[in-house]
């Protein structure tokens, strides 16, 4: 059973602070440490190749026009330029230089769609959460709260957390699912001069990295798709010439972050919860023991006129 804001607002008025704490992780379904998460039947993503990018940034500005955004020129006024990820800028190109001289590499970097996706691991009230069939993680406005744990559990710091207004929203890559509902592609595929960067089923990308990878002999990074098992496996697939890690793509292991630590977190506030439980409950029983004191205590000393020693 899932808790809502309203179910929480309320916990805290009757209980206070723990007892809502204990409502909210005796919620949680308790999944077992070994779990591993399928691939969506209809799992869909993104096969990016690092080798033919030309660092257009053609994609940035066709991902701010297909999702409505308005464009970040905060760096001169003047060109759609944003140096990272940001509330405005749900995809951007970035430029690694490799200090020895070699040949640089472009980067693309946006949602990774992971299969198990620690930012929905990380949200108390599944405003995030990964669709079953098509793999592509949502956030839902009228769920978030705001504790912007999402941006702070996910390991490749996308999520992005819009400061200014009165009712800020978590932005970030969503594969421009109102495109795909219209049987159209996502922004950034659909205007690379190069196919540097192309959508489809899951399966089929990974077909097609595997087959880059035999075609092209010494080509690509010790021929390695990442994504394929990294933190749990992916649906944004990547293919480059350099260190992984030096793009910004950290080295996780094929076992995903809940899986590593959140959900033995989750495992030890269950374990929590019920003592919360019984202590929020003790604490009722002694404010009703107490008021019943006082009031039994006025009314002695109305009979008799003596103040009662508490």
């Amino acid at each position: 059973m899932a808790i809502t804001r309203r179910d929480l607002i309320t916990t805290i008025a009757m209980t206070g602070a723990t007892g809502a704490v204990a409502v909210t992780v005796g919620t949680q379904p308790l999944h077992a440490e070994s779990e591993t998460k399928a691939v969506p039947s209809a799992a869909v993503g993104l096969l990016y190749d690092a080798t033919i990018c030309i660092g257009c940034k053609a994609c940035v500005a066709a991902c701010s026009e297909a999702n409505d955004t308005p464009p970040d020129t905060r760096g001169d006024g003047l060109h759609q330029a944003p140096t990272d990820l940001n509330e405005q800028t749900r995809n951007i190109i970035k430029l690694y230089k490799p200090a020895d001289g070699s040949p640089p590499s472009f980067v693309k970097r946006q949602c990774m769609q992971c299969l198990d996706p620690a930012c929905a691991a990380g949200c108390p009230f599944q405003a995030l959460h990964k669709d079953p069939e098509s793999g592509i993680v949502f956030w839902t406005a009228d769920k978030c709260i705001g504790c912007r744990y999402c941006t702070i559990t996910c390991p490749y710091h996308v999520p992005r957390f819009q400061w200014q207004g009165y009712n800020p929203r978590v932005t970030k890559c969503e594969l421009c699912s109102q495109r795909l509902d219209k049987g159209l592609k996502p922004g950034c595929t659909s205007v690379c001069p190069t196919g540097a960067v192309i959508f489809g089923p899951r399966t089929v990308l990974m077909m097609e990295a595997k087959r880059r990878i035999k075609e092209n002999p010494g080509r690509y990074y010790k021929d390695k798709v990442y994504g394929e098992t990294d933190n749990g496996g992916t649906q944004s697939l990547y293919l480059a010439r350099v260190s992984f890690d030096e793009l910004g793509l950290p080295e996780l292991g094929a076992e995903s972050v809940p899986a590593k630590t959140l959900r033995w977190q989750r495992r030890f506030y269950q374990y929590f919860a019920l003592p919360a439980l019984l202590y929020a409950g003790l604490v009722q029983v002694i404010r009703k023991s107490v008021k019943g004191h006082v009031e039994e205590a006025h009314e002695r000393e109305k009979e008799t006129g003596l103040r009662a020693q508490l």
